[in-house]
């Protein structure tokens, strides 16, 4: 069996107040894994790993800094190169933007911020058995109008992609946020009240603890 080698991709634009590498790493168990930091050109030898996680960020896919850039034309290779690929958040976006094209990504009609009902439309690796669950989110952009090979996972009605696979192939995107919990997604949330006070309406009426319905 191929030794498992995994590269998380920061793209953090805060990490003193975002740190998805600590959110990820929780759930990697024993898994050795090693960190990059994007916006700093930090991207990992395409030989030196097989699997990948790019997680979110609070700059918008849409920008195209050009760190971004540079991570586009890594995640392309990466997906020549058969590498298993996971985009969480702006991941995500990044991981449509490279893999199906700038078209295929936008603003929200309506952002999606705090602990939000999901509708998982099928069974899958990812995500397990299609049902409705309630997750954590915090997104402006999203991803759009994906046809075959990618096979739309999950939903709500405001954003019709919530994850996304590619059939035949290790290549998933995750719109939500299932790595952050109730207790870091509320701190997370008044962290960025001060930061970002453009978005502050929408970060105030979103409490991840008074939203979020147990099982």
């Amino acid at each position: 069996m191929k030794e498992t080698r995994l590269a998380i991709i920061d793209n953090s634009i805060h990490p003193e107040i975002y740190k998805p590498v600590e959110h990820w790493s929780a759930y990697l168990g024993r898994s050795e894994w090693t960190a990059f930091y994007s916006p700093k050109n930090q991207l990992p030898s395409l030989k030196g790993f097989t699997h990948v996680i790019l997680t979110g960020s609070e700059a918008s896919i849409l920008d195209r800094e050009p760190w971004v850039e540079r991570e586009i034309e890594f995640v392309m290779d990466a997906g020549h190169e058969g590498l298993s690929l996971l985009g969480s958040c702006d991941g995500h976006q990044l991981l449509a933007l490279a893999l199906a094209g700038p078209t295929h990504v936008g603003r929200c009609r309506e952002p999606e911020i705090g602990w939000i009902p999901i509708d998982i439309k099928t069974d899958s690796s990812l995500l397990g058995l299609a049902r409705s669950a309630f997750t954590f989110s915090a997104h402006f952009d999203e991803v759009r109008d994906l046809g075959d090979p990618f096979v739309i996972l999950a939903s709500t009605d405001v954003c019709p992609i919530q994850a996304f696979g590619i059939r035949g192939r290790n290549v998933w995107g995750l719109q939500i946020h299932p790595e952050i919990d109730i207790t870091a997604a509320g701190g997370l949330l008044e962290d960025f009240r001060g930061v970002f006070p453009k978005y502050r309406p929408f970060y105030e009426g979103a409490s991840p603890r008074s939203q979020a319905i147990p099982g």
